[in-house]
């Protein structure tokens, strides 16, 4: 390789680190958002699992890694440190792994992670009420994606008649963040009442709400947005796959010219 070939990979290398640090940050960054959002349905998983909170941390950890390695990759392109691009090769190639690695099982278990799902909003739910405070911030959450997302309970407005709540109301109210625009009424947090005879009963077909449930508005998003997710991490893939070209072909350049090459200070 020429010293003009050199000096092309050693900046397009340097170039892709400070996307790498970009994208550590960005990481970072959504990793803290999960850990700190609560009007949306983030924090309504967030605080209903553990498992999203250990994965937020993970995040955090990941990114605060790619930061670094972002900078490492960085300091040993310009420098042509060999020991810095045979590690920043082998984080990357480690990295790599790991997003294939939980791409698959997220995929093989996407069955799973679908009933967990169903079980924690069942749960929230069913143990609905305005007045506990303690868990005002997660049902504030979930009044937030009901109204944001036009939908009620998860399966539809019939998994309310868990709520018990509702059921010593013998069905005469309904919640109010599941309210139907399209009939004039305005979300809310809290139940609503609804206009029948005093010792009346009812049942969630005569509740002014959305008929369709959150998981299918969930799953409408997530195919909706299917590209951009899809395009998102096959750019970071080749990004990746790029990175280790570049400093492999570094690498071997700098150890057939120079073995003793180091920064001088």
């Amino acid at each position: 390789m020429g010293s003009g070939c050199l000096k092309v990979t050693k900046y397009f290398l340097f170039l892709f680190n400070l996307l790498f640090l970009i994208l550590g940050a960005v990481i970072l960054g959504f990793g803290i958002w999960i850990l700190a959002d609560k009007t949306s349905f983030i924090a309504v998983l967030q605080m209903s699992s553990p498992t999203l909170k250990t994965g937020a941390y993970i995040l955090i950890g990941v990114g605060a890694l790619t930061m670094l390695m972002g900078f490492l990759g960085c300091l040993g392109a310009v420098n042509e440190i060999r020991c810095l691009l045979g590690l920043y090769f082998t984080c990357l190639m480690v990295i790599l792994v790991t997003q294939v690695a939980v791409g698959l099982v997220i995929y093989f278990q996407k069955e799973t992670l679908k009933e967990e799902l169903a079980r924690i909003v069942g749960n929230l739910i069913e143990d609905y009420d305005p007045s506990d405070d303690n868990e005002k911030n997660l049902q504030d959450a979930w009044d937030y994606v009901q109204s944001q997302i036009a939908c009620c309970g998860w399966t539809g407005p019939k998994d309310w008649e868990d709520n018990e709540i509702l059921i010593n109301q013998s069905m005469t109210a309904y919640p109010c963040s599941c309210a139907n625009s399209s009939k004039g009424l305005e979300a809310d947090s809290g139940f609503c009442n609804l206009d029948v005879p005093v010792n009346g009963t009812a049942t969630y077909t005569d509740w002014p709400v959305y008929e369709q449930g959150c998981m299918d508005g969930v799953e409408k998003w997530l195919k909706d947005n299917l590209g951009v997710i899809l395009g998102i991490c096959t750019g970071v893939a080749v990004i990746e796959l790029l990175g280790m070209i570049l400093s492999i072909s570094l690498c071997k350049n700098i150890h057939s010219e120079d073995y003793t090459k180091v920064p001088k200070s």
